[in-house]
Parts: C-alpha cells; sequence; structure tokens
C-alpha cells in the first residue's frame, strides 16, 4: 500500500503517520525528517538545505526529489510506505508519478490558527527526535522518552511558522485537484484517536 499525507506542519500527520506504520506494517517517510538528517551532517548540501528550512521556504524539488528516490529504494519500501512532506507542489507530484503510483492520498485538515498555536508551542528532542508541546498537560521541557531537555526548532518560529503555513496555502489547492480522485479527507481538530478512527477503516476497506 502507497500512501501520500497531505497537511500542513502542525496538523497532526506525523502522529497519523506513525499509526498507519504500527497497524500496517509500512515505513513512514518522512522528508522533514530525512531533509534535516541531512542539513545536520554538516555536509555542503546539507548547509544549503538548513538555510531554506531556517526560513520556513520549501527546499528545490530536484534536491528533495533525488533524497526521496534513493529512500524509495530501499527493502522496506517493497511493500508499500507513507510518504510524509513528498509532495508539496504539484511540479513534485508530477515528478512522483514518474517513478511510483500511490493507491491513496490522506489530506489531514485543521484551522491554520490552530497550527500556528501547535507549532509555536512545539518542542523537539535533540537525542532521540521525539516531540512534545508546551500545551500538553505534564509538559516539563524535558522528553518524556530520555528526559533530554528538549528544544525549539528554528522553523517552528513565529515568521517561520507564518511563512510554511503561506507556501502550504499557495500549493495545496493544485495537489488536491491532482489527487481528487484517490483523495481522502480528515479533520485533526480533535484526539489522535479520533483524527485516527476513520482513516484506519478507510484503509482497512483499501487493503481488502
Amino acid at each position: 500500500m502507497k500512501l501520500i499525507l497531505l497537511g500542513a506542519a502542525g496538523s497532526g500527520k506525523g502522529t497519523l503517520a506513525k499509526k498507519i506504520t504500527r497497524d500496517f506494517g509500512i515505513p513512514q517517510l518522512s522528508m522533514g525528517d530525512m531533509l534535516r538528517d541531512i542539513a545536520s551532517s554538516g555536509s555542503e548540501l546539507g548547509k544549503k538545505i538548513g538555510e531554506y528550512q531556517n526560513k520556513g521556504i520549501l527546499v528545490p524539488s530536484d534536491v528533495v526529489f533525488e533524497v526521496l528516490k534513493e529512500r524509495l529504494s530501499q527493502k522496506d519500501c517493497e511493500n508499500g510506505y507513507i510518504l510524509d512532506g513528498f509532495p508539496r507542489t504539484i511540479d513534485q507530484a508530477h515528478l512522483l508519478a514518474k517513478v511510483t503510483e500511490v493507491d491513496a492520498v490522506i489530506s489531514v485538515e485543521l484551522a491554520f490558527d490552530e497550527i500556528e498555536r501547535r507549532l509555536a508551542a512545539r518542542r523537539t528532542c535533540p537525542k532521540c527526535g521525539d516531540i512534545d508541546n508546551a500545551n500538553y498537560e505534564g509538559f516539563t521541557g524535558n522528553c518524556r522518552k530520555c528526559q533530554t531537555p528538549l528544544f525549539q526548532r528554528d522553523d517552528d518560529k513565529p515568521e517561520a511558522i507564518r511563512t510554511r503555513l503561506e507556501v502550504y496555502k499557495q500549493n495545496i489547492t493544485p495537489l488536491i485537484n491532482f489527487y481528487g480522485d484517490r483523495l481522502f479527507k480528515v479533520s485533526s481538530a480533535g484526539s489522535p484517536d479520533e483524527t485516527y478512527k476513520p482513516v484506519y477503516d478507510f484503509l482497512k476497506t483499501l487493503e481488502a
């Protein structure tokens, strides 16, 4: 099963992807995570990617696509995968269509004011990569898994958030139209479990 998750940063699509991975046994391919790993490598490519990310603007499609193609060639993708963060533009969708055909596209929907609130409070663990939110009950500033102090990514700061959402808004309508015949929309305004229930039911039907 080959899936695409569409949704703005902070909409909850990463959490949704982890639940799908758990229940359907296909890997989550987070383009954001892959690009951040390269950005932190210290390579020349990594420095260029980091500059784009810190400003909240999209990394060029040709760079992103090369990273993705290499990842899709790995053995754990043989039975399917979840693309989280790619495609983000209609040009990227056309590039993807040249190398693979997806079975379904899940669009995770959430109001932008709620996304801004979530992202501004999001904190990341530099050690294990776990994500927490300063608005959530029990938040201490340390990772719940490994107790490492959490930090706020540059692209989760207000100016970058507004830029990211504006870029997303400009690009999402052409993608929705492109994938219209394979699109499943779900609201993430409720809890993660409430968001996942209709997605799980949809995927079980698709799997059958």
